[in-house]
């Protein structure tokens, strides 16, 4: 009876372990599916984000924006990477060695530009300066390879020990195929099998092209040996039972990341949550959907969030980068060779200037082209102010030798003041005035100064030479009688019964008249050419006619009242020149802001009309202004 029951115990014993295989099997496989999803959504995302990634590191490389709490030096910078080359490789950040390496070339790229500036002050050619050589740099450069060295053995040794870490797994994964292919003692081999799972899990990262194709012959050494595996049911369910815990535990880690701020952080958490749980095994069947779904719905969603946040930032770079490349062409399509007046320079910096503040308030543009923009711009505003103080610097040259000039003349004008030779003297004083004219002008803080001095001492000697002559008074007394004779004759002139033409002629005889009269007593002159210009006035609205052709009537009869009297005659010609001058910038400055309208921009219309109605004016005074210095010039 004994080898009968044991036939018995024997089959029965079989009977169990088929099933159990039989079920461990259908698991196994049934698994196949989730395991696959995670390995692609995970391979997925990170091919996926590989590239935005890597942004991050960079966003703050833009030279323009650092802002240190106490300005650094090169002394400092080098002593803070002296210190930083003396530790390890993996304690020595990346960021950090950017940072200096910046700041460093920052100050040594400024110290530079000074010295080319003086260099060309100097008087040399921009082209001939070489930057003097820095020990600073030399010291810096030497302590940067020393870094770069250790880093770079860094990555061989990380490089090496991933390599390590590849041929160890390949041999555990080649340890559970041999096991999986015998199929005899698989049994046996359970719990090797589950200890060389928990090596792989501990062995640290491989090289990341082979880490997919490395998993996946993980997974099917795995599969390959469960399918073989005949073992109990209540092991089985153990092991699910654990796994779905571990996963439970996970999803809800995953959840929330959902309410972590930093979208980046999140992510990377996330990806770490998807290697652990490619590392679990399967979970019950019933289960099984509902728990990857739950995980997989997490993931999609900081997925998106991820995506959005590049997405928005990309945005927002290529606005910046429109931006600046519209302040770039705006700046390169200023004219400076056709400044030719303080007024036109100032006005130009203050352009220059206001495009410089612009920039600052745009933010970062993309990696690649924010570097490229940034020199374009400042390229463009060197060339400026390199120009700029060239025009300056001649400037300054030509007004000192017009000062010079003006000085000699009033020494001339100040030894002949006291003179009695009145005809001989008056004419070389209108020579000297003659030869003033001739002068540009001199810098603003002397211009009053060099002409009051000279005005003084032709004032002086005109004023002596009119006291000297007396016999004019009884001719003055009759010319006033004659001027008031004309006054009444303007005020007999009956605008409602004559014919228009006829008392325009009448009005237009009476003023030449006027203007062939003398000179009258200084003290009634006022008084009379008041009277004079109220009745023209009058005559002029009642008949229209044109304002500006009267307005050069009273210049004319102002004129004609100096008479011969030089002295005043150049004063009131220097005015004129000095608002002559004033109104030709006022013009060129007008011209050249016509040129920076865009059509395109807003209300460009109106204001193009606006300053166009300005320059019209504009011309139109300089015309009477010309034709007011001739009536002056035909006096002298």
């Amino acid at each position: 009876m004994e080898p009968r029951d044991n036939s018995m115990a024997k089959e029965a014993l079989e009977q169990t372990l088929n099933e159990g295989a039989a079920t461990a099997t259908e698991n196994v496989k049934n698994n196949e599916s989730e395991s696959e999803n995670i390995s692609a959504v995970v391979t997925a995302e990170a091919e996926k984000r590989s590239d935005d990634v890597e942004p991050l590191v960079t966003l703050e490389a833009e030279p323009e924006t650092v802002r240190p709490s106490e300005p650094p030096t090169k002394e400092g910078i080098v002593e803070a990477l002296r210190l930083l080359s003396e530790k390890e490789a993996s304690d020595i950040p990346s960021d950090e060695l950017s940072r200096m390496k910046q700041q460093f070339y920052a100050i040594r790229n400024e110290e530079q530009r000074q010295q080319r500036e003086a260099f060309v002050e100097a008087g040399n050619q921009p082209d001939a300066f070489e930057p003097s050589a820095d020990e600073q740099e030399e010291i810096f450069k030497a302590l940067l390879s020393v870094v770069k060295e250790k880093k770079a053995d860094q990555r061989a040794a990380v490089e090496a020990e991933l390599q390590k870490n590849y041929e160890r797994k390949k041999d555990i994964i080649d340890k559970i195929l041999e096991m999986g292919s015998d199929v005899d003692n698989a049994n046996r081999f359970f719990q090797q099998v589950r200890d060389l799972q928990t090596e792989f899990k501990e062995v640290g990262d491989v090289p990341a092209p082979v880490a997919g194709e490395l998993w996946k012959s993980y997974q099917d050494a795995v599969e390959k040996f469960y399918d073989q595996l005949k073992i109990n049911k209540e092991l089985r369910d153990y092991d699910f039972k654990k796994n779905l815990t571990e996963k439970e535990a996970l999803v809800a880690e995953a959840e929330k990341l959902l309410e972590e701020d930093d979208v980046i952080v999140s992510f990377r958490r996330l990806q770490a949550l998807h290697e652990q749980w490619r590392g679990i095994g399967p979970v019950p069947k019933e289960v099984r959907e509902e728990i990857w779904g739950r995980f997989k719905d997490v993931s999609a969603d900081i997925n998106k969030r991820y995506q959005a946040f590049f997405e928005e930032r990309k945005a927002r770079e290529q606005e910046n980068e429109a931006a600046k490349v519209a302040i770039c062409e705006r700046v390169e399509g200023y004219e400076f060779d056709k400044l030719g007046t303080f007024a036109a320079w100032d006005e130009m910096t203050k352009l220059i200037i206001a495009a410089q503040e612009d920039w600052k308030k745009i933010g970062f543009a993309s990696r690649k082209s924010n570097n490229a923009l940034f020199s374009r711009f400042r390229q463009t505003c060197d060339k400026f102010f390199a120009e700029k103080a060239e025009f300056f610097r001649g400037m300054k040259e030509s007004l000192a030798r017009n000062l010079e000039k003006k000085i000699a003349l009033c020494e001339k004008a100040e030894a002949l003041k006291d003179s009695t030779e009145w005809r001989k003297t008056a004419d070389e004083l209108a020579a000297l005035q003659k030869e003033w004219k001739t002068i540009g002008a001199v810098a603003k803080k002397h211009s009053d100064q060099v002409w009051h001095r000279f005005l003084a001492a032709c004032d002086y000697f005109f004023e002596q030479k009119k006291k000297n002559s007396s016999g004019t008074r009884r001719t003055e007394r009759a010319n006033l009688e004659q001027k008031n004779e004309i006054i009444e004759k303007l005020k007999g002139i009956d605008t409602e019964n004559m014919e228009r033409d006829e008392a325009v002629k009448a009005v237009k005889d009476l003023q030449a008249e006027w203007q062939s009269v003398g000179h009258v007593p200084f003290s009634e002159k006022d008084a009379v050419y008041e009277s004079y210009r109220a009745v023209v006035n009058g005559l002029y609205q009642k008949l229209d006619i044109s304002q500006r052709g009267s307005r050069m009537a009273s210049f004319e009869d102002s004129i004609n009242e100096i008479g011969n009297d030089s002295n005043k005659l150049y004063r009131e010609r220097e005015r004129l020149m000095r608002v002559y001058e004033a109104r030709r910038n006022d013009l060129q400055t007008y011209e050249n802001n016509m040129g920076f309208l865009s059509a395109k921009s807003k209300n460009a219309g109106s204001m193009l009309r606006d300053m166009e109605r300005r320059v019209q004016r504009l011309k139109d005074d300089l015309a009477d202004l010309e034709k007011k210095i001739k009536v002056i010039d035909s006096k002298l």
